[in-house]
């Protein structure tokens, strides 16, 4: 039974996702739902309730049953929404510990292909489910999030290391919660269809300060964008992740899905001079992985160069 819910990181994707779970808290009775946020978004959620706007729905204002920023007063999980930047990842992988038992189940829904591998380095309890996302939403400002465009929808699938673990509790809360989700057998072919999408988009938006829309629009930026999802799927075919012959082309054109202005979450980290960045989680590790692999990653790499030429690494 799921009933105690941590939301860890209440940022687009978790504020979104964390919200529509928050509305079953009217009927649920026995339900919780704790988010672990910090700052002035914090201080407005505990105030004021977490509001939503999006595309499809009247907006919304959910209130979880728990508002914190210290991970020792969210006791025992039955589920675990991981929604933190990949570089806050294993810093608070080193603080969630005491809230995983061995049914935990644990959904990291980060950018990245090996995310739930590096969950489970720090975490040995609790059954991690590989997981991403397909959803365009932000903090518009303290204690109000925005969606606009995307799918909203959640693909997860098992543990490998936990094959027995029938998901029919998780995806009916889902269900009931508004989610939309698919569970996947070969979930490692979604994720990287994702990290194709999300790190051409990205790392070209970064690089150039252009919307999606922008992007879209110019042959050569669109080029840009074709030469390293060109990249990354030949690291993936190189690993034997199984693809599609034109998943290029279809990862290309999910970003008309967005609206013209959309900025990627990549670049909307960047462009603040004094907040850390996910460029080492797709550049960085396009390159890292071409290393290894034998793969060529030329455009990448200079890329990698303007973006570092535009914004130093600050931090460590």
């Amino acid at each position: 039974m799921i009933k105690r819910i941590g939301v860890i990181g209440v940022g687009g994707v978790g504020g979104y996702f964390g919200a529509k779970l928050c509305r079953l808290l009217e009927t649920e009775q026995a339900l919780q739902v704790a988010f672990l946020a910090r700052g002035a978004h914090l201080d407005q959620i505990r105030s004021n309730g977490l509001r939503v706007i999006t595309q499809d729905e009247p907006e919304w204002t959910a209130r979880p049953t728990l508002a914190t920023y210290k991970v020792s007063e969210l006791g025992a999980l039955d589920l675990v929404l991981l929604c933190v930047k990949e570089y806050d990842l294993d810093r608070v992988l080193a603080e969630l510990g005491p809230c995983i038992k061995p049914s935990t189940l644990i959904l990291p829904l980060l950018n990245g292909v090996d995310v739930a591998t590096r969950v489970r380095r720090k975490i040995s309890s609790g059954i991690v489910l590989p997981g991403c996302v397909y959803i365009g939403t932000h903090i518009q400002q303290p204690g109000v999030i925005e969606q606009k465009g995307g799918a909203c929808k959640i693909y997860l699938g098992p543990d490998p290391e936990h094959l027995e673990m029938r998901p029919d509790g998780l995806l009916q809360l889902f269900t009931t919660g508004g989610i939309k989700h698919e569970w996947k057998s070969d979930i490692q072919s979604d994720i990287w269809q994702k990290f194709i999408f999300i790190a051409g988009y990205g790392i070209v938006t970064a690089a150039f300060d252009k919307t999606l829309g922008e992007v879209l629009g110019d042959s050569g930026l669109k080029g840009e964008v074709k030469q390293v999802m060109h990249e990354a799927a030949n690291l993936a075919k190189e690993l034997g992740v199984t693809l599609g012959p034109d998943i290029v082309q279809q990862s290309l054109e999910k970003g008309t899905q967005f609206p013209p202005e959309t900025k990627t979450s990549f670049q909307r980290d960047f462009e603040n001079p004094d907040k850390p960045d996910e460029r080492r989680l797709f550049a960085g590790s396009i390159i890292e992985m071409g290393e290894r692999l034998g793969v060529d990653t030329a455009f990448t790499r200079r890329l990698y160069g303007v973006i570092n030429d535009r914004k130093p690494v600050f931090w460590g």
